[in-house]
């Protein structure tokens, strides 16, 4: 080491000398006569022009004075004092805004440009400043270098740079509607937030619908009776084509099978003669999907009534008009649907009107349809907004219906709605109860459910089910007339209720069986010859199809071992050894209380040699089966994909007038490359 370093070591570990104390305090001395001169009214060299600083700086020198900061200086002390307080209680004053609950508002998301200001990082609020404030800032911004306090700008500046937080987190949707719905004095300099926000109502990912399992394989010799309900609903198919048309696969739950092969009409036998409603057709033929199962499709189709000879009508049209249905394909739609109704009734058919958002009321009393001009009025004044007492409404609804009742008639409620109730009576099973008790009094019941993202299917199902009634979804004005118009003596004149289907297989000729669909209508065996309990309703002109596949004895295709310590089955009687199984169907007319029973056995005459010689209309429907099976996750239905079954339909299109079968096909393709889920919007 050098002699250098080795001398500034030593220097640097030196302590340092210790300052003559007469020297520190006349350094202080001077320090602070020094701060005092230089805050003094003409320590800056001019009496005019006061030196510029911060706000702050500004108000504490008005509430008290230029002070020396000595602490020997009384109001100094009580100064520090009180700010000190004050900065507590500032600080317990924002923690406990920014820990307070905010409550969001849904409200529709349709209004002018709004000027919104900063948002706190914390807690998304706007800050409005006030006039005052507004008016302090652009003043300064009008100050140049060389007219105006340039170090007022830079202060501004540096503190903007220090204390600027960091960019907020996007508003939530629900409080940016909030925003959006203020009073144009509550959004009083409030900033531009059309880029953020859609100009229209939109939920997403909320759609409801009831959990259920495929139905599974049954064994015959320990559950040889299967018995359900009918059903001639279709909004299923309505919301799984929405869905494909947006690009994406639909949910699974939201997938009822049969309400899809229900969505056609098909060319079954109709009846012989008048005294039975309906005719019930039953074809075998292979299983497409597995060469070793069959399918056994049963086919029903009731008489039609003609214009002639239709009941005089009484409808109550109720209508949701709540703000959830502030959407071009809800409420506009839904009116739109109406008008088409309104061109199938007759003049001696009545119409009234009754709408529910945070309370419900008539809208229109009974009025002759013939007076045309008067119910479009009361369609065109319709608006959406507030909360949804779909309650209510439907209590409404049904008073109007029974104080207006045509004996003899049709009596219906219509309630049009996206399902989301959410005032009064919202609980699935206390709305259950009112309508089984309100469908005894000869009103029925159809729900038409519109829109997507809010959609609360699973509530409408119990309604239509429960009701005596149906439902469809409505996604287009082409649905629209094919419900209301094309079919309109389906879906709105009866001409069975309750009906019910119950098949005994034979175990020595058939091992096991599943039904395909009917899982939310299912019934128990004792169920069937019971007529207090509710089924579903057939129309004028309806069909009904259901779909088993079956396992034939000996076939190799069982999926369920069999049991070491049950007996086999006993051989049939020898005038039944060709029968397949039994087939009973249950009904009442539309102002009965008691049940007709229809049988007939299913036997091998039924039989259709191959999938190509089986009947067109049992080839679409199977085609139909196999493509909801397939977007319910295809659990039975093997290496069967999308390209078989447009194969299987083309093969069975026949005569398509108006193009439900080519669509379908259409959808099977748009199916082939949806995505499992729609984005996220933002």
């Amino acid at each position: 080491m050098t002699d250098e370093l080795k001398k500034l070591q030593e220097a640097l570990q030196a302590p340092p000398p210790k300052p003559a104390e007469d020297l520190r305090e006349r350094a202080m001395a001077a320090a602070m006569t020094a701060f005092d001169e230089k805050n003094s009214p003409t320590a800056q060299g001019t009496e005019s022009e006061e030196r510029h600083t911060g706000r702050i700086s500004r108000f504490i020198n008005t509430l008290f004075g230029r002070r020396s900061m000595s602490f020997a200086n009384p109001t100094f002390r009580y100064a520090l004092a009180g700010g000190a307080s004050l900065a507590v209680i500032a600080v317990v004053l924002t923690n406990t805004m920014m820990l307070q609950p905010t409550t969001y508002d849904a409200v529709p998301r349709s209004f002018s440009k709004l000027e919104v200001g900063t948002l706190s990082n914390d807690t998304n609020q706007p800050v409005v400043a006030s006039e005052t404030a507004r008016q302090e800032l652009a003043d300064a911004d009008t100050l140049t270098p060389t007219t105006g306090p340039a170090p007022l700008r830079r202060e501004m500046a540096e503190a903007d740079a220090v204390m600027a937080p960091p960019s907020p987190a996007p508003m939530p949707e629900s409080e940016a509607a909030r925003v959006k719905a203020m009073a144009p004095g509550q959004a009083a300099g409030l900033m531009s937030m059309d880029e953020a926000i859609d100009d229209s109502y939109r939920d997403q990912g909320r759609d409801r619908f009831e959990d259920f399992e495929t139905n599974p394989i049954n064994v015959v010799t320990e559950s040889p009776v299967s018995t359900f309900s009918i059903d001639v609903d279709t909004a299923s198919y309505g919301f799984m084509r929405a869905s494909l048309n947006q690009g994406v696969l639909p949910q699974q739950d939201s997938v009822r099978v049969e309400e899809l092969i229900n969505y056609f009409p098909y060319d079954y036998a109709i009846p012989e003669d008048r005294d039975r409603p309906f005719a019930a057709s039953v074809t075998l033929m292979q299983t497409p999907w597995n060469a070793k199962t069959q399918l056994m499709h049963i086919g029903i189709k009731g008489y039609d009534l003609q214009p002639a000879v239709r009941p005089r009508a009484n409808l109550v049209f109720l209508i949701d008009s709540s703000g959830s249905m502030d959407n071009p394909n809800k409420l506009p739609l839904l009116i739109n649907s109406f008008k088409l109704l309104l061109d199938t009734l007759g003049d001696e058919d009545t119409v009234s009107i009754v709408t529910y958002a945070g309370s419900a009321g008539v809208v229109l009393e009974p009025t002759a349809a013939s007076e045309r001009a008067k119910i479009l009025a009361s369609f065109e004044n319709l608006r959406a907004g507030g909360s949804t007492a779909g309650a209510e409404g439907i209590r409404q609804a049904y008073l109007l219906a029974e104080q207006n009742k045509v004996e003899g008639g049709v009596n219906r409620v219509i309630l049009a709605t996206d399902g989301d109730f959410n005032v009064g009576i919202s609980d699935r099973e206390e709305l259950q109860s009112y309508i089984e008790r309100k469908r005894n009094s000869g009103v029925f019941l159809s729900v038409l459910g519109f829109g997507m993202g809010n959609y609360n299917d699973a509530l409408m199902q119990t309604l239509a089910q429960n009701g005596n009634g149906n439902a469809a979804y409505i996604d287009s004005l082409t649905e629209a007339r094919k419900v209301l118009v094309e079919e309109a003596t389906s879906t709105l004149f009866p001409i069975a209720k309750d009906v019910k289907i119950q098949v005994e297989f034979n175990p020595a000729m058939i091992s096991e069986y599943r039904l395909i669909g009917y899982e939310t209508r299912m019934l128990a065996r004792e169920d069937f010859s019971n007529d207090k309990v509710d089924a579903g309703e057939i129309g004028a002109g309806h069909t009904v199809t259901a779909i088993y596949e079956l396992t034939p004895v000996g076939s190799g295709a069982e999926r369920v071992d069999p049991l070491r310590y049950q007996e086999e089955a006993e051989a049939p009687a020898s005038d039944m050894s060709d029968e397949i199984g039994f087939l009973k169907i249950r009904y009442k007319l539309p102002d009965g209380d008691t049940s007709t029973l229809i049988t007939r056995p299913v036997t091998a005459d039924d039989r259709s040699a191959s999938v190509d010689a089986a009947p067109r209309e049992s080839r679409f429907a199977t085609a139909v089966a196999a493509f909801g099976q397939l977007l319910r996750g295809g659990q039975y239905t093997g290496d069967y994909d999308y390209d078989d079954i447009i194969a299987l339909a083309q093969g069975a299109k026949g005569d398509d007038p108006f193009g439900y079968r080519a669509e379908f096909i259409n959808l099977v393709r748009l199916a082939k490359s949806a995505a499992a889920m729609e984005p996220l919007r933002r």
